[in-house]
């Protein structure tokens, strides 16, 4: 009971934004004062989520077959990179400038070529996936590795932990915050590139079904795969979201909570 009172003591606001843009969309749909055919009403929708909801099932797990490698490979390239660049200082200002030119392109202007590139429409999706999230969590190790405090690095020295061990046991985890906050903010990147790239090619996907349906003029099944994205990115967002908490349980920020 106590925990119940403290979640909704803690989202109260947020559900009363939720509950009133919902009372505004009903409003508008019901006396109609918005388009009906491009604002369908809440009834419309929600036959949708009844009788579409296997449909909306398995194009789920479709994306999650493309995301799920993407932040595999994402977050390995970054960390491998950003973790060399952040303990070489020579190879880091050698290297940045032109991964900073690299980053600046967004991932959408390459599509043609790794469309045309790529052997099969998967790894190029994976591809522009990779290329249009990784940026985040690549600076947020390198930044994280720069600032780690010296005494932690002096503690190191003085327990004569070197090589492989320094690395996991200090570097690493010394520089998480940065590198999980990095990480973090680079899903939300995730999922936009993940539309994108279902939305031209794929025959599956929470993306494809959106697109399908709003080629058809079928707005309300097009909302209803709109709502279902949102709620599938809030949810993932919230479980990597307490996965940082738990994992950064030992800082300041998580004491004082």
């Amino acid at each position: 009971m106590g925990r119940l009172r403290y979640f909704f003591g803690k989202y109260w606001l947020t559900f009363c934004i939720c509950a009133s843009l919902i009372a505004l969309y009903v409003y508008m749909t019901e006396t109609g004062r918005a388009n009906p055919y491009l604002f369908p009403r809440v009834e419309a929708i929600r036959k949708v989520f009844a009788g579409e909801g296997r449909t909306m099932f398995v194009n789920l797990l479709a994306s999650m077959k493309l995301m799920v490698p993407s932040i595999a490979v994402s977050l390995g390239v970054a960390l491998f990179v950003g973790t060399v660049l952040g303990m070489n200082e020579r190879l880091r200002d050698a290297l940045y400038p032109v991964i900073y030119m690299f980053s600046v392109v967004p991932s959408i202007l390459l599509s043609p070529f790794a469309l045309l590139l790529a052997p099969d429409f998967w790894s190029a999706s994976v591809f522009l996936i990779v290329y249009g999230t990784i940026w985040s969590t690549l600076f947020a190790a390198v930044t994280g590795i720069m600032t780690i405090d010296k005494r932690y690095l002096d503690k190191a020295a003085t327990l004569e932990l070197k090589g492989f061990k320094r690395l996991v046991k200090v570097i690493l985890p010394a520089a998480s915050p940065s590198i999980l906050a990095g990480f973090v903010n680079s899903l939300r990147s995730t999922f936009v590139m993940l539309v994108y790239s279902e939305m031209y090619g794929a025959q599956y996907g929470m993306g494809f079904f959106v697109k399908k349906y709003a080629e058809f003029g079928l707005y309300d099944y097009t909302w209803a795969g709109f709502l279902f994205m949102v709620l599938v990115l809030v949810v993932v967002m919230q479980f990597f979201e307490r996965i940082k908490k738990r994992l950064l349980r030992w800082t300041m920020n998580d004491r004082t909570q």
